[in-house]
């Protein structure tokens, strides 16, 4: 969207991503304080809080986690300021430590978490129900369907969260952080950011022994308290229908089901959930009053479907509900509105008028005769040389390669087929410390440099403290590529890092806690690299090898910026032997075999002329436009 929307002092109407919408009620809310961690589906909360901070007057840092992101927000409130994080969902599982003692300690201004489900696990290595946190952590929870509740919600959690003293999260999930629509904004009135003292606090934050017991009673009786408010929230919606079956559901379900039921022309009473803890209980009861069935709509866990059932029980009303338990519904992926009026129909035992499963048929079988298409590295990912040069070093060798989440995930689908495991940010050292006690294969392990920071460095000092014979990777392409090229600590200066920021350099921290043999490389540098990484393998104790080179598209990003040529490459088809290594081996997605001769030419424009299937090319037949094949001289 338009950076003016965001910026824009008077109320405006505006077309919004629901994560730019969420950014536009923090800064209504007068927020001054955001540190985050990138991770999709929120990736463009950051990105947007890191467009606008030279427009305002707030605080921004990139946080090296977040658990790290969720306390320096907390320390902000703490000290008076309204302050807001966001993270995925697997990021709360980070956070979670400081979550559970913040509802002891409680916060004083304004704190906002907005935490995103992944549904059909997009960019996410499980899927998981955040709801669940809320009663766990006693903390409030309120959730969106569309972007105008987004950014009405986050504007409103800020002063819940001030009324009750407690981090309000906003849940939400891919399908509404990436949701767009017309979104009515409200007045920017924001006051100077001003420094203030600790001593004007006058509150203490901390929960050990008997306080932590006294605080427990205390935050048992401010969620009923923050329950009798939600009753009454604005956000808990009943649309008023016809006959006595109803639906309730909440966020992107609501969306769904609104349409579920125009196709099938139905008109139930529907019961929209915006505050999923605590659940206004009452109200739930109102609706169900009356109604003979009712359809619970919810992706993932059936979390409203069993508390609707215990409402009801409690209530004494005679209702059936309809949802997951049932088998109408399914716990895993993503909904859609098929899916959801396929659930309806075999619910209510109403035929749909339109044959999905069908459709669903026609579709896979139209699938069976498209070509298989690996997901694989962008052209000029260095990631790609790095491991080519792996999978030469290790031949004849007996060898264990622990993945880890960022974009060399990709190891494990072929032709690399790397991957032994894959589990969170920063497991593949633990898995690592574990193996190799008990295995007598050589045990790699792989991270990026956004990773190292985050989650891999308890690891490594752990297999310093104990001398494990581990070889980690650590993948340094300056940024933390997989979620939209945002910077970390070991982003160099030079690539358009902010002022006042200090890079911190990974060999240096490597060497500083005791790794006894540290190898930097280029990663394009591909040939010498084997000879390196076989070095590293070799020595007794933990080795690392840190890979070094730009992310493809960020540095891309910077040539085309600065005026540098980017210089594609072409085969000279006339020595190519077709031996399709550029193809097979390497398996750059600019490559194609062309069908007149099978042999492989490489699409200009998507090779963005990095070199390096040049270096492997055993015929020397690739060279960058303009220039000879150095197989040419051999071939003369």
């Amino acid at each position: 969207m338009a950076k003016e929307y965001l910026v824009n002092k008077d109320p405006k109407k505006a077309f919004m991503m629901s994560n730019e919408a969420m950014v536009r009620g923090a800064l209504e809310a007068d927020v001054k304080v955001i540190s985050c961690y990138p991770g999709a589906p929120t990736s463009e909360i950051l990105d947007t809080f890191f467009l606008l901070r030279n427009e305002f007057d707030y605080k921004f840092t990139t946080a090296t986690n977040e658990k790290v992101a969720l306390e320096t927000v907390a320390g902000a409130s703490m000290s008076g300021f309204r302050a807001l994080t966001s993270m995925k969902s697997v990021g709360l599982n980070v956070a979670s430590d400081a979550f559970f003692s913040l509802a002891y300690t409680g916060i004083n201004a304004g704190c906002v978490m907005i935490v995103a489900d992944d549904p059909h696990c997009h960019s996410s290595q499980s899927e998981e129900d955040g709801r669940f946190f809320g009663p766990n952590a006693y903390i409030p929870m309120l959730e969106p369907s569309n972007p105008k509740e987004a950014r009405k919600m986050v504007k409103t959690a800020f002063e819940i969260s001030e009324r009750h003293k407690s981090i309000v999260v906003i849940r939400t999930t891919t399908r509404v952080n990436h949701q767009s629509g017309i979104v009515e904004t409200e007045a920017l009135n924001r006051t100077p950011f001003v420094k203030a003292k600790w001593s004007e606090v006058g509150e203490n934050y901390f929960t050990v022994g008997e306080t932590a017991r006294q605080n427990k009673f205390k935050l048992l009786e401010k969620v009923k308290n923050i329950q009798i408010e939600f009753e009454d929230s604005p956000f808990n919606v009943i649309s008023e229908g016809e006959g006595d079956i109803g639906i309730l559901t909440s966020g992107v379900g609501y969306c769904y089901a609104k349409d579920a039921c125009k196709i099938l022309k139905i008109n139930p009473k529907i019961l929209k959930i915006g505050t999923p803890f605590p659940l206004p209980e009452k109200k739930i009861a109102d609706f169900m009053k009356g109604l003979s069935k009712v359809v619970v709509i919810e992706e993932l866990s059936p979390y409203l479907e069993h508390n609707a059932k215990r409402i009801a029980k409690d209530f004494e009303l005679d209702v059936t509900i309809l949802g997951k338990d049932a088998g109408h519904f399914s716990e895993a992926m993503e909904y859609n509105v098929p899916i959801v009026v396929m659930g309806i129909s075999s619910a209510l035992g109403i035929k749909s008028p339109i044959d999905y499963d069908g459709i669903l048929k026609r579709a896979n079988d139209l699938k069976t005769i498209l070509p298989e298409r690996m997901p694989c590295f962008c052209a000029g990912c260095p990631h790609r040389a790095t491991f080519w040069a792996i999978k030469q070093a290790v031949r004849g060798r007996n060898v264990v390669f622990n993945n880890d989440i960022g974009c060399y995930s990709m190891a494990f689908f072929p032709p690399l087929n790397m991957t032994m495991s894959l589990l969170c940010m920063g497991s593949s050292l633990g898995l690592s410390a574990g193996m190799s006690q008990v295995l007598e294969d050589d045990v790699m392990c792989v991270v990026g440099d956004s990773t190292f920071f985050h989650a891999a460095l308890p690891g490594l000092v752990n297999s310093v403290y104990h001398n494990l014979n581990i070889t980690l990777f650590v993948l340094d392409n300056e940024v933390t590529a997989m979620t939209g090229q945002q910077f970390h600590a070991g982003t160099p200066e030079d690539r358009g890092m902010p002022e006042g920021k200090k890079r911190i350099i990974i060999e240096d921290v490597c060497r500083g806690i005791g790794v006894g043999h540290v190898a930097i490389m280029d990663s394009y540098d591909v040939k010498n690299n084997v000879d390196i990484i076989k070095e590293a393998l070799d020595f007794k104790g933990p080795s690392v090898v840190i890979s070094r080179r730009s992310c493809a598209l960020h540095g891309d990003r910077i040539k085309r910026r600065t005026g540098v040529p980017i210089v594609q490459n072409e085969v000279d088809k006339s020595i190519c032997k077709k031996p399709h290594t550029c193809i097979k081996d390497f398996y750059c997605p600019s490559f194609r075999f062309d069908s007149d001769d099978r042999a492989a030419r490489i699409l200009p424009e998507i090779c963005d002329g990095c070199g390096v299937c040049a270096k492997i090319c055993p015929f020397g037949t690739i060279h960058p436009i303009g220039e000879e094949a150095p197989g040419r001289e051999v071939k003369q």
